[in-house]
């Protein structure tokens, strides 16, 4: 059966006000932890857990994890890697539980605890995503995690594109949602052009990791759906 709604939450600040009881919360971070959470579930990884403060991660270590920091745009010092999708390779993360923080999307995914289910979505992974959503019988929340807790260009595009692929008669969208999907179908023709003018598409260019964006904005390469089991995000088992 359809969703009952769908809303967009433009920033994890914004969590509070809304209810999360029959609902699957889509947690957002293009730019680029849900993209890399994404692929690195597709690539083998066995879990991802995501923790919200460098400290928690660093309690894994010596456990036989591999523990992964980013803060600002960098890989923490002294940890394996941070949040850049090409650290997430079969060879690197096949068979083994990843600790990751990052400055935006872990926070907003353990900030959704309480909803129906908590699930990781990117361009990467968009059509299993919606296929996968369009099954649900509960409201969907699209939680753009942002930046800092600030508005993020790239994570409600990416919200619209979703509102776009999954309204359908007798769905209810919020304002929010509405407004998603304008700048989604603004952006469409030329994503990576578009998106070129967001903050963090900026800090990615000065720290020369511009690769990742395009990487990020590909869309379909994977089909893996990560969920929130318990600490962990793993795979959904129907995919």
């Amino acid at each position: 059966m359809a969703p009952k709604s769908i809303r967009v939450c433009l920033s994890p600040a914004l969590l509070p006000y809304y209810e999360l009881d029959d609902t699957v919360a889509v947690v957002i971070d293009i730019f680029r932890a849900t993209s890399s959470i994404c692929y690195g579930l597709a690539n083998g990884a066995r879990a991802i857990i995501p923790v919200a403060e460098v400290e928690e991660c660093l309690a894994y270590r010596d456990n036989g994890y591999l523990l992964a920091a980013e803060r600002n745009g960098e890989v923490v010092a002294g940890f394996d890697f941070g949040n850049s999708p090409f650290a997430y390779t079969a060879d690197k993360v096949d068979g083994k539980t990843i600790v990751l923080t990052t400055t935006n999307g872990t926070r907003a995914i353990q900030w959704c605890a309480g909803a129906t289910a908590v699930v990781a979505g990117s361009f990467l992974n968009i059509s299993a995503l919606s296929d996968w959503l369009r099954t649900q019988n509960h409201h969907i929340l699209l939680v753009c995690a942002g930046w800092k807790n600030q508005f993020s260009l790239e994570d409600t595009v990416f919200a619209g594109a979703l509102v776009a692929r999954l309204r359908a008669e007798g769905i209810e969208l919020d304002d929010a949602a509405h407004a998603a999907e304008s700048l989604y179908l603004e952006a469409q023709g030329d994503l990576e052009t578009y998106l070129n003018k967001a903050s963090h598409s900026k800090r990615m260019q000065r720290l020369h990791i511009t690769a990742d964006i395009s990487f990020c904005l590909q869309q379909d390469i994977v089909s893996a759906i990560p969920v929130m089991n318990g600490p962990e995000l793993v795979r959904l088992a129907c995919l």
